[in-house]
């Protein structure tokens, strides 16, 4: 059974880690939904520009978002009730994690990708 990811500033651009979580993700046989705020096109699929827009259950959520753009989106992420939401490097400060656990969201302050057994440099 195929689990499924939102990756929230997900990016058509390849060098980003918005985009490698994006292949990375897909190479490890998951329902990659890519999120973001200009829609288009990311690796064959077709960004939402909103979490809100998805209506698929997910089992986790992966952020490449700076800290304030994090921070305001939070309830839209707790709304979605995803089992984990991955917070990557620069995606979160103090401020950032302290209101995702009291928004009691399942937190993880790690790189997504290297959780999956990967890592970002194998994706060029």
């Amino acid at each position: 059974m195929s689990r499924a990811i939102a990756i929230v500033g997900a990016s058509a651009n390849r060098s980003k880690f918005g985009n490698k979580a994006v292949r990375a993700y897909l190479a490890e046989g998951w329902t990659v939904y890519p999120v973001n705020r200009s829609g288009g096109d990311i690796e064959d699929l077709e960004a939402v520009p909103r979490l809100s827009d998805l209506k698929a259950q997910l089992d986790r959520i992966s952020v490449y978002l700076p800290p304030p753009i994090t921070l305001e989106l939070l309830p839209e992420i707790a709304a979605t009730g995803a089992r984990e939401v991955w917070f990557n490097p620069g995606s979160a400060d103090e401020r950032v994690l302290r209101a995702a656990e009291d928004l009691g969201l399942p937190v993880h302050p790690a790189c997504s990708i290297v959780d999956i057994g990967r890592h970002p440099s194998e994706f060029h």
